[in-house]
């Protein structure tokens, strides 16, 4: 079994989408957020740069990694590099690339490489996107790592300068799926759900990554979502819709604040989280 290293490098063909108001809406309020749909859909939040790229980036996996494993993929991390934030009115142009894979003991890594731009060609953002296949293990590996964003032990395992919690909707799921295009089956069906081994629907983690980027938005007084200029995470848990989620605030000694996000049970949802803000929201002369 054995991944199409290939592939790597390819970039997928460009996918235009237009950007109104009404798509930046729809996708604040499937995320609960307050503040990005109070600005009537003018500036998008910043997750919402997952959704311009979504089929081209599975077009891109899928050029990589054979079907026969596609059911053991996890979502491993994201790191979104925001240039310049998402407005309506935009007519977006996206692509996406497999850059690198990597064999483990455990598993095989693929790291999957998007960008964003405007109709003159302007970047607007670049993603990383880190899928791990469970147990698919030999064959050689190649091409990049995806950049680190992970937070000191001693910083991640301080006393959080602030905890924020949100309630996840029972229907969040179904929300989220529409407004993103991701209606993978495990967030829609509880049979299907637990066909892949999980207690029943989970809520996305694009979701979940939205959710703790604006409560440390929130704990630094920030209501502006164009001001972020960098979003990652590593998706540790899943959770279930009807939950709450709790995002754990830490500074760090470098730009950016770190942060993590536990559930109603305190466990582990989200984990190495890094948001970084533009100059100007820092405060820099």
């Amino acid at each position: 079994m054995q991944f199409r290293l290939e592939a790597l490098g390819r970039w997928t063909p460009e996918s235009s989408l237009f950007v109104g108001e009404d798509t930046i809406l729809a996708y604040a309020e499937a995320t609960n957020d307050g503040p990005a749909a109070a600005l009537g859909g003018r500036i998008a939040p910043p997750v919402f740069a997952i959704v311009p790229v979504w089929e081209r980036l599975q077009e891109a996996a899928q050029a990589v990694a054979p079907e026969e494993v596609r059911d053991r993929v996890v979502h491993g991390d994201q790191d979104i590099f925001i240039s310049t934030p998402i407005e309506a009115g935009m007519t977006l142009r996206a692509r996406a690339a497999a850059v690198g894979l990597h064999v483990k003991d455990s598993g095989t890594t693929v790291v999957l490489k998007t960008e964003t731009r405007d109709e003159g060609g302007r970047l607007l953002n670049e993603q990383y996107v880190t899928e791990f296949y469970r147990g698919v293990t030999g064959g050689d590996g190649a091409g990049e790592a995806a950049p680190d964003h992970r937070i000191p032990k001693e910083i991640a395992g301080a006393e959080p300068s602030a905890a924020i919690t949100y309630p996840i909707d029972a229907d969040q799921t179904f929300r989220y799926a529409e407004a993103s295009n991701d209606d993978h089956a495990i967030h829609l069906d509880e049979e299907a759900a637990r066909a892949a081994g999980l207690p029943g629907i989970i809520v996305h983690g694009l979701c979940l990554m939205a959710f703790a980027g604006r409560a440390v938005l929130e704990s630094q007084g920030e209501e502006d979502p164009g001001a972020v200029r960098r979003l990652a995470v590593r998706f540790s848990r899943p959770m279930a819709p009807g939950d709450a989620l709790t995002t754990r605030i830490r500074p760090l000694d470098g730009p950016g604040t770190g942060f993590d996000a536990v559930d109603g049970a305190g466990e582990v949802v989200l984990k190495d989280g890094l948001l970084e803000l533009d100059d100007a929201s820092r405060g820099s002369p």
